[in-house]
């Protein structure tokens, strides 16, 4: 991923992390991202049980692969799976819309 498409995905995921929990609530519930070469992972932060630990829990990972973002899910067993049915499209915005509206129950428990 070069310097520009990254600036401009920290850009994205900045604001839409920003509007996506509302700011009375983030006691509670946090969201977070990590860009690891061509990935984009999106994480949700709980506060641990009776434990001032914040547990992390991936959401999706958006990777840049010949040029399209391709959507994968995460299984209990720690490992990514490609989501067949959101076709790789080169607008990162519009595959994290279609996370973000999760048709399927796929990513937000």
């Amino acid at each position: 991923m070069d310097d520009f498409t990254k600036k401009r995905i920290e850009k994205i995921m900045n604001v839409y992390i920003e509007q996506k929990v509302p700011k009375h609530i983030r006691n509670q519930i946090r969201l977070n991202y990590k860009i690891r070469g061509n990935n984009v992972t999106l994480n949700e932060e709980r506060p641990a049980f009776k434990s001032t630990e914040w547990v992390e829990l991936p959401v999706a990972q958006f990777r840049l692969e010949q040029n399209q973002w391709k959507v994968y899910w995460r299984d209990s067993k720690n490992k990514w799976h490609f989501v067949e049915d959101i076709a790789p499209h080169e607008n990162f915005e519009t595959q994290l819309m279609i996370v973000e509206e999760d048709s399927r129950g796929v990513f937000w428990n």
